[in-house]
């Protein structure tokens, strides 16, 4: 195996205009929280990003059998239990008419002892519009605006939207883009799944794919999604195989420039998830609503990497502590 690039913590470093950002964009994302419940028209606060749960399930990782013994270390068992949350990328439910076709497939690995391991949320288009960290911070700002406090902001959420335009045209995001467009009806587990950015694996940095098997991408199509899945796993297991690429240099594989894709680097299969028929759970339960896909909760050896990955961090926290803090207040007088 060729010289593998090493973490260091520089990737992950922001700096003091990307600090006074966050520290506006970590209020605005507590705000929405607050206010989620009447902007999405629930009895409950959602999340401020992937928003709509279709559904929760049990599932299981088995590792590959032929896995690069210099990966062994990290999955030292045959299989892994998971937790896994599908579910649609926008900050507002949507409960008529058709949904955009951005789906999140995020997955909660656990030990025999039911211990964390790690969440990856992964989502069905592999890159980010932007690579700068100021830019995304201010259209996240402005789109948390435009939820609560609706036309008022609406010139301030277009200004920023135009300034992200141009990161658009790449090569790798609008062969992506029309790649979306043509699936846009697919069913959500005939879609590819990918980490976007990079995470650790020990000293070293990979990215995450996983390709279903034999999924029939028209299957319910004339069904809401969260019928077609109910549906779907009455009949029928999902298997999908897991690839990484692992990082060797910043040109093939950059590590902040999250809206091209890695090159020379190829994919190395590590295993398969598996979901059984019958494995759905709840998703309406209040415990599953509650649960959090936070991926700087996992291990150290399996941390996110990145700027643009760093702002998950305490977004995740700032939003899932105002979301439970009202969940569990809703709860307790109902």
């Amino acid at each position: 195996m060729p010289q593998l690039l090493k973490y260091n913590k520089k990737f992950d470093e922001l700096n003091e205009e990307e600090k006074k950002l966050f520290e506006i964009n970590k209020k605005s994302i507590a705000d929405f929280v607050e206010q989620s419940s009447s902007i999405s028209d629930t009895n409950y606060a959602t999340r401020n990003a992937h928003a709509k749960t279709y559904t929760i399930a049990d599932g299981t990782f088995f590792i590959d059998k032929n896995i690069p013994e210099e990966l062994l270390l990290f999955f030292d068992s045959e299989k892994f239990d998971l937790t896994i949350r599908l579910s649609n990328a926008g900050l507002k439910i949507n409960t008529a008419g058709k949904d955009i076709p951005a789906y999140g497939f995020a997955v909660k690995i656990k030990d025999e002892n039911g211990e964390l391991i790690a969440n990856f949320p992964l989502v069905n288009f592999p890159l980010f519009p932007t690579n700068s960290v100021s830019q995304f911070l201010k259209l996240f700002t402005a789109l948390n605006r435009f939820y609560i406090k609706k036309w008022s902001n609406i010139f301030s959420l277009t200004a920023q939207a135009a300034k992200i335009i141009p990161s658009f045209f790449t090569l790798s995001f609008v062969k992506n883009i029309l790649n979306l467009l043509g699936k846009r009806n697919d069913f959500i587990l005939s879609f590819d799944y990918h980490s976007v950015g990079a995470y650790r694996l020990g000293e070293h940095m990979i990215k995450i794919k996983l390709v279903p098997k034999s999924v029939n991408k028209k299957f319910g199509r004339k069904l809401k999604m969260q019928d077609a899945l109910k549906n779907y796993f009455q009949d029928h297991n999902y298997a999908a195989d897991v690839f990484i690429q692992l990082c060797y240099d910043l040109k093939g594989q950059p590590i902040n420039r999250l809206n091209v894709e890695w090159k020379n680097s190829p994919y190395i299969k590590i295993g398969e998830v598996v979901i059984n028929k019958g494995s759905l759970l709840d998703s309406r339960d209040c415990t599953n609503e509650l649960l959090s896909f936070n991926p700087f909760e996992s291990k150290a050896f399996f941390q996110p990497v990145g700027k643009i990955q760093k702002l998950r961090d305490e977004a995740y926290k700032v939003s899932v502590q105002t979301r439970r803090k009202i969940n569990k207040l809703l709860h307790k007088h109902q």
